[in-house]
C-alpha cells in the first residue's frame, strides 16, 4: 500500500528535501524548523535528535510531544488532496507538514503559516 511506504520513510531523508524546497525560494532552515516545531511540539534539540535517530515518519509523529491544536486550521490542497479531508490521522499530519513547508516556500508570512 502506498501510504505504508510513506509511513516507513526515514524523516531524516525527507527533512533535507523540505529545507531545500524552502531555501530555493529564499526561506531558511530555521524557518522550516520553526514550522516543524510548531506543528509537532518538538524543540530544536529534540527535532535534531529525531533526525539523528533516523526515525521513520510514523515514529516521528507518534513521539511528537504535542500536535499543535491549531493544526486543524491547516486547509488547502497538497499532492492533489484537501488536507482537511484526509481520513488517516498519520497521513493527515504528514500532509499538514507538507502544506506548511509549501506555504513557506510560496512566501507566506510565518505568522500566517503558524495560524496565529
Amino acid at each position: 500500500m502506498r501510504s505504508e511506504r510513506i509511513f516507513k520513510m526515514a524523516f531524516s531523508s525527507v527533512y533535507p528535501l523540505l529545507v531545500q524546497k524552502a531555501e530555493r525560494k529564499g526561506r531558511t532552515k530555521s524557518e522550516v524548523d520553526a514550522v516543524i516545531c510548531w506543528l509537532t511540539g518538538y524543540d530544536e534539540v529534540s527535532l535534531q535528535a529525531q533526525i539523528d535517530r533516523n526515525v521513520d515518519y510514523e515514529a516521528f509523529f507518534a513521539e511528537a510531544p504535542q500536535i499543535n491544536p491549531n493544526a486543524i486550521k491547516i486547509t488547502g490542497v497538497i499532492c492533489g488532496h484537501r488536507v482537511e479531508e484526509i481520513q488517516d490521522p498519520l497521513m493527515q499530519k504528514i500532509r499538514w507538514l507538507d502544506k506548511l513547508v509549501d506555504e513557506l516556500a510560496k512566501g507566506k508570512a510565518i505568522e500566517k503559516i503558524l495560524r496565529k
